[in-house]
Order: C-alpha cells, then structure tokens, then sequence
C-alpha cells in the first residue's frame, strides 16, 4: 500500500500522450510544453499558492469551477460547464494513522484536453492511476481517466464496508454469550461509521447518475455503460451500509434486551428474598422491643421454639412460592 502513497507536493503535472503513458512536468513546463493533441492533467493542494495562481489566472476555465477547485468545504455533486465537467467525489481515507470515514475529497475539472484535480489529502486512488500512466497502462482520454478513476474511488470502497460488515456479524454471533461494556462501543462505532460513509456515497451516487446520463461529447455510449456500472457499484455499497446500520440496530435493540433481562432477574432474586425476610424481620422485630410482657421472656426454651416458628414460616413460604411456580 505504501507504493501507491503519493508524496505530498503541492503540483504534480503530467502530459498523457493518449497512447497509456504520461511525461512528468515541472510546475515551470506547464505553459511552455507542447500540447498538441495530449490531455494536460494537473494535481494541485488546493491550498498552494502554485494552484491559486495557476488557476485563478492561467487556467482561463469557467469562474464556477475556480471557485469548486479552490474551495474548502464541499460535497460531491456534477456540474455540466458546455463541454466540460466539474466533479467533486469522495473516496475512504487509507492514508496511514487515519480513519476510512474521514473521507478524502478531491475535485475534478475535466474537458477533452484538459483535466484540472484539487486535493488537500493524499487519495491513494490517484496514486495508483499515476502508477499505471508510468507503465504505459494508463487512461487514453479524458473519459478513459474518469472512468478509471470514478472506478478506483468505488472499488476501494468494498474492502472498508467488508470489513464494517464482519465486524457487525461477529457481534451478531457473539452478543448472547457476552453483554460487555465493550460492546456498546463496538456497536456505536459501527453505526457511527456506517452513517458516515452513507452521508457522503448517497449524494456521490447522485453525482454519478448525473455523470453517465448527461450527454457529454467526448463520452461514448460505451462508457456511459462503464460509467453506469460503476454508480450499481456504488449503489450496493449504500445498500449494504444500509443493511449494516438496520442490523447494528437489532443488536443493539437485542443487547438492551439481554441486560434489561439481567436485570429482572437481579431484581427478581432480590424481591423473593426480601418477601421471605419480611414476616421474620416483623417477627424479629416485634419480639425485640424492649418493653414488659414479651411472650416466653421467662422460658428457657422460648429461643428454640421462636427459631422452630420462623423455620416453619420460611418453610411454608417456600411452599407457596414453589406452588405459584415463583421459584
């Protein structure tokens, strides 16, 4: 994984030369190559003083997309600028130290000849397309590197949701033998985690049904169909963080059902005890007051014969009880 991690440089350039493979250039090369008939992909940190400038200046794109390639906050959505695309995805953040619900975003300007990216993290979906450009396997087209890449951004995406998905049926399978307070936080990271990633693929797949049903020139009805298959990917994606979080839900519906059973039980053991104890302790009591003419306070065997009359009493309540099937 570690091959596919980008450094983190604010600019990295490169001139695909519609045949798989791409020339690395300089920030300085940009203005001056040659362009003729090659796509230009530039991947700016949008926070670089080299991508404001480039774009806000040297770009010369639509003013909507200057201000979507700059800005901080965003969320996933397609917009169509004539002939162009401005796109804005989200893919799970597998960077090291880091969570894949915090998810990484990057936007993308993309006309026949020019694709203009913005990131702030490292996606390590863009690492690996990079890689492929370098052994000459890369995208050929503008639409080829949307498709690739609108792919690896899903794709990459199984993995985290199997793994949710494992976590969630190992607490399914071990939730009657254990009521942990480890539990509970399991399952609260879950469904934390869950609605997380559906907050931000719901409207990415809003994004992409709108990426393949627009008509876009320099995209066949061929891709379209890739395009297609890749939003059914990440509709099942969403379905199954939706059968994630219902499932969570049961568990913890289930777990709250356990302790609450645990506890009556706890409460139910108490109550006979303290209905066994009651008539003794006003016995008990009763006879323990300190006054004049307390019964048997001048025989010898009174004490026998009181603890024979609570013996009997415990005796017929645990009869009672055991008829009433209590116990």
């Amino acid at each position: 994984m570690k091959n596919d991690i980008l450094e983190n440089k604010p600019v990295e350039a490169y001139l695909l030369d519609k045949q798989g493979s791409a020339q690395e250039l300089s920030y300085e090369e940009i203005d001056t190559v040659d362009k003729a008939d090659k796509i230009l992909w530039l991947h700016f940190d949008y926070t670089s003083s080299e991508a404001i400038d480039w774009i806000t200046n040297k770009s010369y794109i639509d003013s909507i997309a200057i201000d979507a390639l700059l800005t901080e906050e965003t969320r996933p959505r397609t917009t169509i600028l004539g002939d162009a695309l401005l796109i804005a995805l989200r893919g799970v953040n597998l960077n090291p130290n880091s969570k894949p619900e915090d998810m990484v975003s990057i936007r993308l300007y993309v006309s026949s000849n020019l694709i203009i990216s913005t990131r702030r993290r490292n996606l390590l979906s863009i690492g690996e397309l990079v890689g492929s450009l370098k052994k000459g396997k890369g995208p050929k087209s503008a639409s080829e590197f949307l498709i690739d890449l609108t792919y690896r951004i899903t794709d990459r995406m199984e993995e985290i949701i199997d793994q949710i998905e494992d976590r969630a049926d190992f607490l399914e399978e071990n939730i009657i033998d254990s009521s942990d307070i480890k539990f509970r936080n399991e399952i609260l990271a879950i469904r934390r985690e869950a609605i997380i990633l559906r907050r931000y693929l719901f409207p990415q797949k809003e994004a992409m049904n709108k990426l393949y049903h627009d008509k876009i020139t320099w995209i066949n009805e061929y891709e379209r169909l890739q395009l297609r298959e890749t939003n059914d990917q990440l509709i099942r994606h969403i379905e199954e963080l939706d059968t994630i979080r219902d499932k969570v839900a049961l568990i913890q519906e289930e777990l709250s059902n356990i302790l609450s059973d645990q506890m009556n039980k706890k409460m139910y053991v108490l109550s006979i005890i303290s209905a066994i104890f009651l008539p003794l302790s006003f016995l008990t009591g009763l006879l323990g007051i300190n006054i004049g003419g307390i019964p048997g306070a001048e025989n010898q065997n009174a004490f026998n014969i009181f603890s024979l009359i609570l013996v009997a009493i415990v005796s017929f309540q645990y009869w009672i009880f055991k008829k009433k099937k209590w116990i």
